[in-house]
């Protein structure tokens, strides 16, 4: 029964419900058409490397464990440099370049054993490229100068995929937006149907007399052309 009535009163007030779901539609297509090309989220590239310390001891049996481990070492001791400030100063100094602005510049390392993963981000494509090869450069002639276990010579450093810039997706809120924008119109338009329901005293159908106390004897059906 209240399904009925709830019905019953969204088809009377359907203008009320439709009226704020239809400025938030244009809204939305509004701010989509307005929308920049270049993505507003920025750019992102990742660098994928190798690094090993180079061994000058014998290989008994033909056992490389200490090897592998050694080169698992090193990336792990290269992902905490990348995660530094010194790393991102060395980028500045590698560049000499004052047209890049370095404060959008993000940097964040992982590895996966062997495997080190350096993921950049800036909001400029071409300065995200520069400094990219600019990171590379850097992590391959610039390690020894941070770790003294190497004794001053550089850890061997291979790159395994070169990094390509992808526009970065758009937060999570940028791409609910929409979807909450017409959820939020649908809500207002739902509370002023019901709002003008609840004040609107005249009698629309015979429930209306019933729940006055009224006893209805009979109806006339309404003449339709």
């Amino acid at each position: 029964m209240e399904l009925t009535v709830l019905a019953r009163v969204l088809f009377r007030r359907w203008w009320l419900v439709a009226a704020p779901v239809a400025l938030s539609g244009a809204l939305v297509i509004a701010g989509l058409i307005g929308q920049p090309a270049a993505s507003a989220a920025g750019f992102n590239a990742q660098i994928r490397y190798s690094a090993s310390q180079e061994l000058n001891l014998p290989h008994p049996d033909g056992d490389y464990h200490h090897v592998w481990l050694a080169s698992e070492y090193t990336v792990n001791a290269f992902t905490d440099w990348a995660r530094s400030g010194s790393f991102r100063d060395e980028i500045v100094e590698w560049l000499a370049d004052p047209g890049i602005d370095m404060s959008r510049l993000g940097i964040a390392a992982d590895n996966a054993r062997s495997v080190g993963l350096i993921y950049l981000s800036h909001s400029n494509s071409e300065s995200l490229q520069k400094i990219a090869e600019a990171a590379m450069a850097v992590l391959g002639s610039r390690n020894q100068t941070y770790f003294p276990q190497l004794g001053g010579q550089p850890a061997q450093v291979t790159i395994l995929d070169q990094p390509a810039i992808t526009p970065a997706a758009p937060p999570l809120t940028n791409r609910m937006a929409p979807i909450l924008r017409l959820g939020l119109g649908l809500f207002i338009g739902l509370v002023l149907a019901y709002l003008a329901e609840y004040l609107d005293l005249r009698i629309h159908h015979k429930d209306d007399l019933q729940k006055l106390g009224l006893h209805v004897l009979g109806a006339i059906p309404r003449h339709r052309l």
